[in-house]
């Protein structure tokens, strides 16, 4: 029999790599470092930047600040729950599908 872990038990901390602040509107601003041969060859011809700014609006940035290496994905739900009510529902779905994106992407990493 396979063991099968719940994926709302799962505890996740962002990523110590990554800088990130508030804007004056609240939302919370990523700074990722674009690094590897491909980002360089694009920054000197391209004029691509060498930091890139990624913008997290209204639910992503409240997500962003109740991630703390200490809260469970259902904890985190139902702290959604209490700010946004039904305009987060399908509740887990979506928080489980944003928190595997940010897992992708690298800002965050399981515990």
């Amino acid at each position: 029999m396979r063991n099968k872990e719940n994926y709302l038990d799962f505890v996740y901390t962002i990523n110590s790599d990554l800088a990130w602040t508030h804007n004056e509107s609240g939302e919370v601003i990523v700074e990722m470092e674009n690094k590897g041969f491909t980002n360089r060859v694009a920054q000197k011809f391209f004029k691509k930047p060498a930091v890139s700014k990624i913008t997290l609006e209204g639910m992503g940035s409240f997500i962003w600040t109740c991630i703390d290496g200490k809260r469970s994905i259902y904890d985190i739900g139902l702290l959604v729950h209490d700010r946004f009510g039904d305009e987060a529902e399908p509740l887990y779905e979506r928080l489980s599908v944003y928190m595997k994106h940010l897992e992708q992407v690298g800002f965050v990493k399981r515990v």
